[in-house]
């Protein structure tokens, strides 16, 4: 089968452990024709990561920084027809960027250089849409990059392939050379980056035409210019979680048949196997059955602190509870993933006082929570066969609530199916269960006191090798009272049919679907003073249909409308399919609301709403 980039990336390596004498293939393995159910996941727990994939996922927290013209139109897209002297901080201060996220616990900062509307963080040669242009004569991206230097902390950037302002956009030999050259900047003025994150949007040009992306060339540019570096998402080293919300999989597998984007026959894959980033299984026996290919291939969930992933001043009083923040740490780094933390500094240019205290609140959440291990013995390895159990001592009289095990994946992944018991009062008592466990896997359980802890493996491709295994108080928190809904609504609200109501029954499950795209009218029964409104989709959990493009209109008797500000958008949908809160520029008396979708995700014909609500605050 023909390969499409540099050998590094493509050519499954193949070494034999020194101890075991196991051959392992790092990154990247091809399944032999013909081979049997048994022999695919023999091969599959002898996938390895690379050596830069092992290290990135051993940092655990990565922060993002969402900064740009955005900060200052007050808007999640650009549209790249913005001036340049609206970019605007009035007190711009690196070090303090670097120092909030630090003592977070992030060991790497990615920074947003270029957004979708082409505004450059950086005096850009290639390009007069950039800071060289605006009142702010300096260079962020060498300010950030030297702060985390300074600071101890390795250093990203994202770059977005769609660019709404480069005129070259939708010819795409053109634009992709004009990309790589601003990529080649990004890669050998700043010092070592550690993280080239792409996502994949993608619009059409002044020419009308789609841009077709060279993700082949934009690779081998950075593993030529920065070898040590690992690329996000669009690159082959790390894939999206497949959400914006801070879940990771109950089963989350490095070791998949879904291949990078970079991958020649990607697309020839993904469609065999019926995958994608956003599949709930992409490694299990049942799914890798059928592969010809497997890669290493972990996942990244990346989150918002706050709602919007730029800042804006409405969403203050909307930033995550530290019981959220943690909540999010179990279940994407406690559930085999990487967490990356969006925090959008403000139009000063700084981290927001609220943001700074909940980083510094989660930081120090975590290092006291993990500072003390009571399990004895527990960083000894331990090779474990399926069906097999090892028993650890605990700290006499110490209370526990939660246990930690990592694999060594060094040597692979591989366990399928675990059991987690505590001896209390001479009686074992199962306290968890899991499926995969991988870098890490976290379980909380009552708070209790034990004498033992016993592990058994009851499911795994091979041998297991547990790295790790530990014992843990991790204080419990009040109430999760993330903020992040900004919304209001009430059962008593009228649309037409009685199936309606389940737009406003607080259930994002519960979900109305329309018979066609005619538009939605909501009376609130009473008018009201609004600010905005929310609309909440059904994204992946109860099919299609979300709203992408659509029309507002506003009116106090339900005969007499007035349009809001003529098409509009929601911004980013399709990827962050979670409330969408809308403000106006000014608050306004209301009674009735009627939304006219023009488009959806799918352009079925029809449209759906999880939740509908009014901003009132």
């Amino acid at each position: 089968m023909k390969r499409h980039f540099i050998a590094s990336a493509i050519v499954a390596l193949a070494t034999l452990s020194c101890t075991t004498g196991e051959k392992l293939y790092e990154k990247h393995a091809i399944v032999p024709e013909g081979a049997t159910l048994e022999e695919i996941i023999d091969i599959a727990a002898r996938v390895t990561p690379t050596r830069n994939q092992l290290e990135w996922q051993q940092m655990e927290l990565t922060a993002f920084l969402h900064y740009g013209i955005n900060t200052y139109t007050d808007r999640e897209w650009g549209n790249g027809k913005e001036e340049p002297t609206l970019f605007n901080p009035t007190a711009f201060d690196a070090n303090q960027i670097v120092e909030s996220l630090k003592a977070g616990g992030f060991k790497l900062i990615i920074l947003t250089c270029k957004h979708h509307d082409g505004f450059c963080l950086w005096p850009s040669k290639f390009t007069e849409h950039s800071v060289k242009n605006s009142p702010y004569k300096g260079d962020i991206v060498k300010e950030i990059s030297d702060a985390c230097r300074k600071h101890g902390i390795k250093f990203g950037v994202y770059l977005s392939p769609w660019d709404r302002n480069a005129p070259s956009y939708g010819d795409s030999p053109e634009y992709n050379k004009y990309f790589i050259n601003q990529l080649t900047e990004l890669l050998t003025e700043y010092g070592e980056v550690s993280e080239v994150w792409f996502d994949g949007a993608c619009g059409e040009g002044p020419n009308g035409k789609v841009q077709v992306y060279d993700w082949k060339a934009v690779t081998e540019t950075i593993h030529r210019l920065q070898p040590e570096a690992v690329t996000a998402i669009c690159g082959d080293d790390i894939r999206w979680v497949g959400n914006e919300s801070g879940k990771g999989r109950e089963s989350e597998w490095n070791v998949t048949p879904l291949a990078p984007k970079v991958y020649g026959n990607s697309e020839e894959i993904r469609k065999e196997l019926k995958i994608d980033e956003t599949s709930r299984d992409l490694g299990s026996r049942d799914l890798i059955a059928n592969a010809k290919e497997l890669f290493w291939y972990a996942s990244e969930t990346d989150v918002s602190i706050r709602p919007g992933w730029f800042y804006h001043e409405s969403q203050n009083n909307y930033v995550r509870s530290l019981k959220n923040l943690v909540d999010i740490y179990f279940s994407s780094v406690g559930s085999n993933s990487s967490l990356l933390l969006n925090i959008p500094p403000t139009t000063e240019g700084k981290v927001h006082p609220t943001d700074s205290v909940r980083l510094k609140e989660f930081g120090d959440y975590l290092r006291n929570a993990f500072a003390e291990d009571f399990v004895k013995g527990g960083s000894r390895v331990k090779k474990i066969n399926a069906g097999e159990s090892v028993t650890y001592r605990i700290k006499d009289g110490t209370k526990i609530n939660c246990v930690m095990l990592q694999e060594n994946i060094a040597k692979g992944q591989r366990v399928e199916k675990f059991k987690v018991e505590l001896l209390i009062d001479g009686q074992w008592i199962t306290v968890g269960r899991g499926t995969t466990i991988g870098y890490k896997r976290l379980l909380r359980f009552s708070e209790t006191t034990a004498e033992e802890l016993r592990i058994t493996i009851e499911e795994s491709r091979r041998t297991a090798e547990i790295l790790r295994t530990g014992l843990f108080m991790c204080p419990e928190l009040g109430a999760n009272s993330n903020n992040a809904k900004e919304y209001f609504s009430s059962s008593a609200w009228a649309t037409p049919g009685n199936d309606g109501r389940r737009i406003f029954d607080n259930d994002i499950e519960t979900v109305w679907r329309s018979k066609d795209m005619q538009p939605l009218t909501i009376d609130l029964t009473e008018t009201k003073n609004i600010k905005g409104f929310a609309y909440v989709p059904a994204g992946k959990v109860n099919g299609e249909g979300t709203i992408t493009k659509y029309r507002l209109y506003t009116s106090l008797d339900g005969e007499t409308w007035e349009q809001d500000g003529g098409d509009r958008e929601f911004e980013n949908i399709r990827n962050n399919p979670t409330a969408q809160n809308i403000r106006f520029a000014s608050a306004r008396n209301v009674r009735f609301i009627k939304i006219e979708p023009t488009e959806t995700t799918d352009n079925s014909g029809t449209y759906t709403v999880a939740e509908f609500g009014v901003i009132i605050k």
